[in-house]
């Protein structure tokens, strides 16, 4: 049927309207907070107190008529909650983040707590009602004297007396600390309010504990790090991912989410991307820096002169330690080794010299302490040596300044040469102190 020009153009004025109307649901005297991306954190997530969020399309009927509801809403709860909206049709990540199906959509945020879905009566006092619930049962967690609001690894809420092993990563410290690292580092990807996430993080804790100074575990709050999540293609959460030889591609951890679960898991991955066990000669500040500085605990050993032991000796001492550091390959130690008297500096300061040989210290380089083996140098002792260090140790001492650790030459793995010294005669002996006393 044909419609004239003005017809048509008033048929267009009319949706023109409709529409405009509808992208302004909450003008600027609205007593509801209007929400972006942008300030959803710190309007929401961040917020000390609880939050009632509509998600809303501008063209749905039923968000339309449930405006001066939730305006009232508002008015009623001011000073005690906040009430907010935000257009989900514009701002679609955010309503796909909080899996949002339908307009409108209703959410409470409780701090410390996943959001609660409202599904109850349209009206503003059934809502206000359903608040105030939720209102009152966060008042009851705080005068029983439970936390909310400290963010870690999952979204969980922890004591600040309690932190995480888990390392909270973002777009300033990610590439130095896992990418740059030759470490094996597990990280999640998770989200505050994700249900999943909360169920994850007291196992996530717990793993974080037991891996401290083995594997390093990292933790990525996706609502607030965006770029990171893109880089990564994270699609849900929790996403955990494996950082291990090739960082550029990480590789998704799939097992079950309980502490053991991923400590057997990170174990595994330790061993799979370890290089072969070795213990090195200490030839100069490099090596100590290299493996010395990083360890946890790095265990020197001090073996006797070559000519004291000779190759065959030494190679034996070599072969205990090389057993010795196999069974601790998943710890985060490293085992050296130095001949006497080559590094003078490092044996005062530890007490080693004389006939003190073949000995070892446990040695923390960052926290300038060592603690000498006080047993016989066999495999045996050794081993207990390294438990006991691992425990803590007992008896650590200090190391005062900074080591002088001199660059020496590599063993070349041969027997040492006896170095003839001048020969002289008694009677020139004798003739020297003959002349000296003769001109006394």
């Amino acid at each position: 049927m044909y419609k004239s020009p003005l017809t048509l153009l008033t048929i267009f004025s009319v949706l023109f309207v409709f529409f405009d109307l509808g992208n302004a649901l909450y003008g600027s005297s609205s007593p509801v907070l209007q929400l972006t991306p942008t300030n959803f954190k710190s309007k929401v997530l961040n917020s000390n107190g609880v939050v009632l969020v509509e998600f809303f399309a501008p063209w749905c009927g039923h968000c339309q008529s449930l405006t001066p509801i939730w305006e009232k809403v508002a008015n009623t709860l001011k000073g005690v909650a906040t009430v907010a909206a935000i257009d989900a049709d514009a701002h679609k990540s955010v309503s796909q983040d909080y899996g949002v199906r339908g307009f409108p959509t209703i959410k409470v945020f409780v701090p410390g707590k996943p959001p609660v879905d409202y599904q109850g009566a349209r009206d503003a006092k059934s809502i206000a009602k359903f608040a105030t619930q939720q209102i009152k049962a966060l008042l009851k967690d705080r005068l029983d004297g439970k936390t909310t609001g400290t963010k870690t690894g999952g979204g969980s809420s922890e004591k600040k007396s309690e932190p995480s092993a888990s390392v909270e990563l973002n777009s300033s410290n990610f590439d130095e600390m896992v990418i740059e690292s030759k470490e094996i580092w597990i990280v999640e990807f998770f989200a505050p309010w994700c249900g999943h996430c909360k169920k994850l993080a007291p196992e996530w804790k717990k793993a974080a504990k037991k891996l401290k100074g083995k594997v390093k575990l990292g933790h990525v709050d996706c609502d607030a790090e965006k770029s990171i999540q893109s880089r990564f293609k994270v699609q849900g959460f929790p996403t955990i991912l494996v950082f291990g030889a090739d960082k550029s591609n990480p590789v998704p951890y799939e097992g079950a989410r309980s502490a053991s679960a991923i400590e057997s898991f990170a174990l595994e991955q330790l061993e799979s991307n370890a290089g072969p066990v070795e213990v090195t000669e200490l030839t100069g500040p490099d090596v100590m820096e290299e493996k010395c500085g990083p360890a946890a605990i790095c265990f020197v050993s001090f073996l006797p002169d070559i000519l004291d032991s000779k190759a065959e000796g030494r190679n034996k001492y070599l072969e205990m330690l090389l057993s010795v550091a196999e069974k601790f390959k998943k710890d985060p130690y490293s085992f050296v080794w130095v001949a006497a008297g080559k590094q003078p500096d490092l044996e005062k300061r530890v007490g080693v010299g004389g006939y003190g040989y073949p000995a070892m210290v446990a040695l923390n380089a960052k926290k300038g302490a060592y603690a000498p083996l006080k047993s016989g140098f066999e495999v045996k002792h050794l081993i207990e040596f390294v438990e006991e260090a691992k425990k803590g140790g007992k008896g650590n001492l200090p190391i005062d300044g900074t080591l002088d650790i001199v660059k020496t030459e590599a063993w070349d793995g041969k027997d040492g040469e006896v170095v003839d010294a001048d020969e002289f005669s008694l009677e020139e002996l004798m003739g020297d102190d003959d002349a000296t006393n003769a001109s006394n």
